[in-house]
């Protein structure tokens, strides 16, 4: 993050946006750096706004290794899942539940490390690599060259771990052209360590990385599986690992797509159906990979593979070697009790 800066414009300092058409609350980016999470109630807020205290919460469970997923300022069941890794990691009771002592660990040093929300100065480099558009049909994917972001806001969103709402909304009059100068969350950066087991608990929707000493190092929100593609069941075996990976669409060997009957070779991208890693398992067919709509991390249902979002399958393939254990649970030391 060569370009992050601290100092902007007055005139940026005053943001307003609206979601739905409907006129929303100020968000300045220092109402979310001194937000209190601790002021954070059970309640889910009536409102779609991000809300400052939640955005502050997924940057610092992010840069404690407990992933939220998409940081969007909004509550939900991932940011809940993040709270429960987050109590795992530190050996506290795990109930998913965001009490006075998991909030004091998280915020920590939090007054001297980097602010939950910095500048950034949009690069020349930024504005390359993108396509107009991504279509759904496979066929159609196929004929591309590659499946790139579609604009800078998308690329600056999955590079700054946001959802792409959230970064108009701290942005709202900017075209994100080369030498612009935006706001941004500073999420945390890439976790290092050896990774000799993983879970993939298919009740929650987590992934566990767990360290050569037991230690948890890390925490993902993850779609595993559906009803109509159930994930494996048991114990597999990291094979290898692919970046930037073309994707093979076979209907006869994995699922149909639209009328596409034939073998298909999709080209690499973000946007493309495994995103940026494919980390491929024993079990034939199945992986833990990307996904080109990190939003919909837990909420939709994948071919039975394990999703993560680009950010997150990248550190966990980082981390991780042929051999590595997978194995598919019920139950696993992130679930609340």
């Amino acid at each position: 993050m060569s370009s992050m800066k601290t100092v902007l414009p007055m005139s940026l300092l005053a943001l307003a946006f609206s979601v739905g058409g409907a006129a929303a609350r100020e968000l300045r980016p220092e109402a979310i750096n001194t937000a209190s999470i601790a002021s954070i109630g059970t309640a889910k807020p009536a409102s779609g706004d991000p809300d400052p205290a939640i955005v502050r919460l997924q940057v610092l469970l992010d840069r404690a290794g407990s992933s939220p997923g998409v940081i969007d300022g909004l509550s939900g069941e991932n940011v809940d899942k993040a709270v429960a890794g987050f109590e795992a990691m530190n050996n506290l009771p795990v109930d998913g539940r965001l009490d006075p002592e998991v909030a004091s660990r998280l915020e920590g040093n939090a007054a001297i490390v980097a602010p939950v929300v910095e500048s950034y100065v949009v690069s020349a480099e930024d504005a390359k690599g993108l396509v107009d558009k991504i279509p759904e049909d496979y066929g159609e994917k196929a004929k591309m060259e590659s499946l790139g972001y579609t604009s800078v806001a998308e690329k600056l969103s999955e590079r700054f771990h946001m959802g792409i709402d959230l970064v108009n909304a701290l942005n709202p009059a900017s075209q994100f052209a080369p030498g612009d100068t935006v706001w941004v969350v500073t999420p945390g950066a890439l976790r290092e360590g050896k990774v000799k087991k993983i879970e993939a608990n298919k009740k929650t929707g987590q992934v566990l990385a767990f360290a050569e000493d037991g230690s948890l190092l890390a925490v993902y929100p993850a779609t595993i599986g559906s009803e109509d593609n159930p994930a494996p069941s048991g114990k597999h075996k990291v094979k290898g690992v692919a970046r930037m990976p073309v994707y093979r669409y076979d209907p006869k060997r994995n699922f149909k797509q639209g009328k596409n009957d034939r073998v298909l070779t999709i080209p690499k991208g973000p946007n493309g159906p495994v995103g940026t890693v494919w980390i491929d398992l024993t079990e034939p067919t199945y992986g833990i990979h990307g996904t080109p709509e990190p939003k919909l991390i837990d909420k939709v249902g994948s071919h039975g593979c394990v999703r993560l979002t680009n950010w997150d399958a990248e550190e966990l393939a980082g981390m991780v070697k042929p051999g590595v254990l997978v194995d598919f649970v019920n139950r696993s030391s992130a679930t609340p009790k």
